[in-house]
């Protein structure tokens, strides 16, 4: 009956999720029901278990989710995304339209500007160019998916993303966990959707098909609750913020624009690397820090740290540009609130499942897939972000419930834990990409595309180009170790 229970709940809250009901109220709702089937206390579940986990969530990570929320939305209301979007396009044109739109993209979010934030800039952009270079509309999604959505969410060393962010915790890494296998990866991922767009491109040309009509225009996202509230989970971005704020009249120059996304670049790094470990750090180990040490926050401070310079970088050189500055400052903060919460109810969710009698079964079978343990890592994660529509809340549901047992299986046959960062992270950012998914459906909502138009090619450059990269990842991790 526990199992039995667990896909209950698990099922209920996919499914009315997808429907557009809130996570918020389904989460907690969906890990009573499932408490409840297994015999155990529903209330001591919802206080003592999931709003514990949730709790913990919350704090170790809604300093990313704030910060991060907030330098997208400076740099959407500065110019600074459309300046640098601008220059990409303008240096490549027509000629290059998808590298344009797809190094555009990979620029400013691996410079850690939101995901959403990044679509809506870029989407009328591309529609531009696309139209200007008589590629067919129904390709625009996939290319802005490949910049904004693989490689630099998941596999290059350093990315801001909170998908990054959430193994550090578990594993003592850091956001440059197994950077040389990052790099592999992401250069598969890149040169694979890039040769799958060139080849789609040309048997569209091959075909006669065009650019076609400019889409009917849509509702306004702030005024579709249900889309927003697929997305609330997708990533850490309230796409109904979007609005909000007021944008500069006219954009910086290029070199203001991305001097920003270096500060955040190099500060990770410099905080990772060379700071945080020369610092004497002992006092974290008192019962007033709650007995932690510098592995378990060292990771989280970077990131937070480098976005902040970030922040105050944009702030000293676009004052001027920002007409509405409150407005936009309180639009970004917003902004960050409802993805948070929404991940944090997952993650409880995820933990009164894993609290059941019955997860016993779940978790060995998981554990005994054949492949080590960097395949059941990969499988497990693919799985839960699949099922949740959500990386980040896959993810954590994932090393909540078996974090420290790979961490102990690690150790036993001397495993670097930077590579079980690296697949996590990697495994998180495939299968979370399916229809239900919220990024894919604000994806093509801001293309006028729909998912019979246009899904299949997100496939092919955003799961299995994904897939492909993690393939690698694994194979390499297990044979030559992290690097």
């Amino acid at each position: 009956m526990g199992l039995l229970g667990i896909l209950v709940g698990l099922g209920l809250l996919i499914w009315l999720a997808y429907r557009g009901w809130s996570v918020l109220l389904l989460a907690p709702l969906a890990a009573l029901l499932v408490a409840l089937l297994g015999g155990e206390p529903v209330l001591a579940h919802w206080t003592q278990t999931f709003m514990r986990s949730a709790a913990t969530f919350f704090a170790q990570f809604f300093p990313l989710f704030l910060l991060g929320a907030l330098f997208g939305k400076l740099m959407e209301d500065s110019g600074s995304v459309r300046s640098i979007a601008d220059f990409m396009i303008g240096k490549l044109g027509a000629r290059h339209a998808m590298l344009a739109v797809v190094l555009a993209g990979a620029l400013v979010t691996y410079g850690g500007v939101s995901l959403f934030v990044a679509f809506f800039v870029l989407a009328p952009m591309a529609q531009d160019l696309f139209r200007r270079a008589d590629i067919p509309r129904r390709l625009m999604p996939a290319a802005i998916a490949l910049g904004t959505s693989t490689f630099t969410m998941s596999a290059l060393p350093g990315t801001p993303a909170i998908q990054n962010a959430i193994p550090m915790p578990f594993f003592g890494t850091t956001p440059f966990a197994a950077p040389g296998l990052g790099l592999i990866a992401a250069a598969i991922m890149l040169c694979f959707g890039m040769w799958w767009l060139a080849r789609a491109e040309a048997a569209a040309r091959r075909r006669g098909d065009g650019f076609g009509g400019l889409p009917a225009p849509g509702k306004p996202l702030d005024e579709d609750p249900v889309l927003r509230e697929r997305a609330s989970t997708a990533h850490a971005f309230d796409p109904g913020e979007i609005a909000h704020g007021a944008p500069a009249p006219q954009a910086p120059p290029i070199l203001q624009a991305a001097l920003p996304l270096f500060v955040v670049v190099a500060v990770n790094m410099l905080m990772s690397l060379f700071v945080l470990p020369r610092l004497d750090l002992g006092y974290l180990a008192e019962a007033r820090w709650g007995g932690t040490s510098l592995a378990a926050v060292g990771g989280v401070w970077s990131v937070v740290t480098a976005l902040a310079c970030a922040i105050v970088t944009v702030l000293a050189l676009q004052f001027r540009r920002l007409p509405a500055l409150r407005a936009t400052i309180d639009a970004g903060v917003n902004a960050s609130v409802l993805p948070v919460l929404s991940v944090a109810s997952l993650v409880g969710f995820g933990a009164v499942v894993a609290a059941m009698p019955a997860f016993a079964a779940v978790r060995d079978a998981v554990l005994g897939i054949g492949g080590g343990p960097l395949v059941s890592l990969a499988t497990a994660t693919n799985v839960l972000a699949a099922l949740t529509g959500s990386a980040s809340g896959g993810l954590t549901i994932a090393l909540d419930a078996l974090g420290g047992t790979y961490l102990a299986r690690a150790a036993e046959i001397g495993m670097d834990p930077a590579l079980l960062h690296r697949v996590a992270v990697i495994g998180s950012g495939t299968l979370d990409s399916l229809p239900h998914n919220g990024a894919v459906i604000t994806l093509l909502t801001v293309c006028g595309c729909t998912h019979k138009e246009s899904y299949r090619d997100i496939v092919i450059v955003a799961i299995v180009g994904a897939l492909l990269g993690l393939a690698a990842v694994i194979v390499l991790g297990n044979q030559f170790g992290s690097f």
